[in-house]
């Protein structure tokens, strides 16, 4: 009978722990992208120099399950801009990156990125290597970089700079990858997008 009891109580205990495991694992919380916080800068680069500017982010939400993140946000390609210049070259850049000759936003307006999978690493707690698939004018190509992020009940952030190579989004234009004899006007393959992030709990 002891034995009995014994094997019972072990079975509890099991139970109980599985339990409190899964109560926490699924204590999953939600965070909506507060777009008006959100910062994403982009830079590209050419053999005679650089130009840069920033493109919106048109809405997102994340997930935070004890160290695990998820979620998807999706950037508003018709609002990219040129910082570094002003009046008529500004203005013809813009229209240039807006092209079929780069990102064809008249065809797709928008780029989506999905989190797969974030996991930490390094010595602080906060930094994580994030995987994803990143969607640009039709095609989702997977994409790996670190990022630093925190999270409270009220408030996620997180920063990365990723690199994106755009000849795999069939973005070939001035790419001496693809064409020959360019000289000064190549213009390189990879771009970066430096992302400061900010997201606001969702009430549940």
């Amino acid at each position: 009978m002891k034995s009995i009891n014994k094997s019972l109580l072990n079975v509890a205990a099991v139970l109980a722990i599985a339990l409190v495991t899964f109560a926490f694992k699924g204590a999953e919380k939600q965070y909506a992208v507060d777009v008006a916080k959100t910062n994403v800068k982009w830079t590209g680069e050419k053999v005679t120099g650089s130009h840069w500017g920033a493109v919106k982010v048109k809405e997102g939400t994340l997930a935070m399950d004890g160290d695990q993140l998820s979620g998807t946000f999706v950037l508003d390609m018709t609002s990219i801009d040129v910082k570094d210049l002003e009046g008529e070259y500004k203005g013809k850049l813009e229209g240039h990156l807006k092209s079929a000759d780069f990102f064809g936003v008249e065809k797709f307006p928008t780029a989506k990125f999905e989190i797969t999978k974030a996991y930490r690493q390094g010595k602080e707690k906060n930094e994580y290597k994030v995987v994803g698939k990143l969607t640009i004018k039709g095609i989702t190509k997977e994409i790996k970089f670190p990022a630093t992020i925190d999270a409270d009940k009220n408030v996620l952030t997180a920063k990365a700079t990723v690199k994106v190579d755009r000849t795999e989004f069939d973005i070939r234009y001035g790419s001496g990858s693809f064409f020959d004899n360019l000289g000064d006007k190549t213009i390189y393959d990879e771009f970066t997008l430096d992302i400061d992030l900010s997201a606001k709990a969702v009430a549940g």
